[in-house]
């Protein structure tokens, strides 16, 4: 599993392992988690980057009809896990 650092607004730097990646209406997400195995915490991220940037910027996923889209195609693309 593919770990990856995040530099937050603060500067401060966090590090979460990516689950699944899609596609969705010409939008980029990814499904990240903090823990290898068993039970963590689990987000979905969507790419805002500007085209031409060296490095992607990527934001949580907050609107709620957006979040249960992009849940229900992660649920499919990994079919031994449940997002709630």
């Amino acid at each position: 599993m593919e770990k990856i650092k995040f530099t937050l607004d603060t500067q401060e730097s966090v590090e979460f392992y990516v689950l699944e990646q899609t596609k969705l209406g010409g939008s980029q997400y990814i499904l990240v988690t903090d823990t290898q195995e068993g039970d963590g915490e689990a987000l979905i991220l969507k790419e805002v980057s500007a085209q031409g940037l060296r490095e992607s910027v990527y934001e949580t996923v907050e609107d709620d009809t957006e979040l249960e889209a992009v849940a229900a195609v992660f649920e499919n693309l990994l079919e031994d896990i449940e997002l709630t």
